[in-house]
């Protein structure tokens, strides 16, 4: 089985292009170009040279000796944390902005939930001097208020969406109106692997640099390119689908997806798509969706708000479907002690996002000689707020 996309864009029965007449163009624009620019070796060459002047890339694979003591096995952290910005992210908005600029676009769009991507994209804004705007849950401002400065001061302009449960679904909706809207001198930058293809496919590729990079360090580090398992949080999917692109499809490695509890599975107050979630359409794909009997979405919850997504990205609704992927899904409380251990035993606070990938090992057993990689996709400098009330730390 093949777990890449296809080239109606799907992967297995999810992805495909379910989008308004007035987007066809652009999507179809991208769709017909973005495999051949990103071929082109001068685009290769200015997409290298960035990621590792300005993003500082490869990041590190560090073996988390104490965290693996606790544990009883071999775990690696990919050490997206170290990125510029703070977080992975911004592999993908670097790819995305040259291929706009490709196109001809000089307004850039974007949606974020937790604002690592808002940021991620104001940055590179900044960079080529374009215009950003950032569309951004009216409840996420404010849990992830200097994510919201930090765009301002990049140069965005931030607009609140005051719809629904004002998060990242809520952002995306108001990003794609927007888009409809200005559809020729704009482009959107999904930060996910989300969306009408080609998006889902190109963010993946752009990402895929992290397990490109994995392959090269583990076979530095243990004379062997590939680990028994890699591990990553998932909400829309980007961090995880660049750890897992280059082992899809290589049977020897296990994939584990971890998503997002909340309070509770069954709770009412949940981002479990792949436990609660059945096919559907969102943002122009078809994957599987957090939904009502009547097919309204359900408003998903997440003490993170990067995993506070009521779906997930079409390749990793096909690797839960088929059995490729194993899924996890961590309550909040779990995830918040994992990530003030690794603070403890590591001196690494991660995103909260990526707490959620550390908190599987209480659980979830494995054998005392595995290699464990972990994504560690994002820093845990906004998220402090919230670890600061939760544990009481003031």
């Amino acid at each position: 089985m093949n777990y890449n996309v296809n080239e109606k864009g799907y992967y297995g029965d999810f992805g495909g292009a379910y989008i308004p007449e007035m987007l066809y163009p652009n999507v179809e624009e991208l769709r017909q170009n973005y495999i051949k620019v990103m071929q082109e070796p001068e685009f290769q060459k200015e997409f290298n040279e960035l990621l590792k002047e300005y993003v500082g890339r490869p990041t590190p694979l560090y073996f988390a000796k104490r965290f693996s003591e606790k544990y009883g096995v071999k775990i690696y952290l990919k050490r997206e944390d170290l990125c510029h910005t703070g977080a992975h992210k911004v592999n993908n908005t670097i790819g995305q902005i040259l291929m706009a600029k490709r196109l001809g676009k000089t307004r850039i769009i974007a949606e974020t939930g937790a604002g690592q991507h808002g940021v991620a994209t104001a940055t590179v804004c900044a960079l080529m001097g374009l215009e950003c705007i950032v569309y951004m849950g009216a409840v996420d401002i404010k849990r992830q208020a200097p994510n919201v400065a930090r765009m301002k001061m990049l140069g965005a302009t931030v607009v609140s969406a005051e719809s629904g449960s004002k998060t990242l679904k809520d952002a995306t909706n108001e990003a794609i109106r927007d888009w409809i809207n200005n559809p020729t001198d704009t482009h959107y930058i999904i930060g996910s692997v989300v969306g009408p293809h080609p998006y889902p496919d190109m963010v993946a590729r752009f990402q895929s640099v992290i397990s490109a990079e994995v392959k090269k360090q583990l076979l530095e580090k243990e004379g062997r390119e590939n680990p028994d398992y890699v591990v990553a949080c998932v909400g829309g999917g980007s961090n995880a689908a660049g750890i897992y692109y280059h082992y899809l499809d290589n049977p020897e490695v296990g994939i584990i997806a971890v998503e997002a509890a909340g309070k509770g599975i069954h709770s009412g107050e949940s981002a479990a798509t792949s436990a609660l979630g059945k096919e559907g359409i969102i943002h122009g794909s078809k994957t599987l969706l957090m939904q009502t009997a009547d097919g309204q979405i359900t408003e998903p919850y997440s003490i993170s708000a990067g995993l506070d997504y009521p779906g997930v990205g079409p390749m990793h609704a096909n690797l839960f479907r088929s059995g490729r992927g194993e899924f996890i899904s961590v309550t909040d409380a779990d995830a918040m002690k994992a990530g003030l251990d690794l603070s403890k035993l590591e001196g690494i606070i991660p995103a909260i996002e990526t707490s959620h990938a550390l908190a599987i090992f209480n659980d979830r057993k494995f054998k005392k000689d595995d290699i464990i990689v972990i994504n560690l996709s994002g820093r845990g400098d906004k998220d402090l707020n919230t670890y600061i009330e939760y544990f009481d730390l003031a």
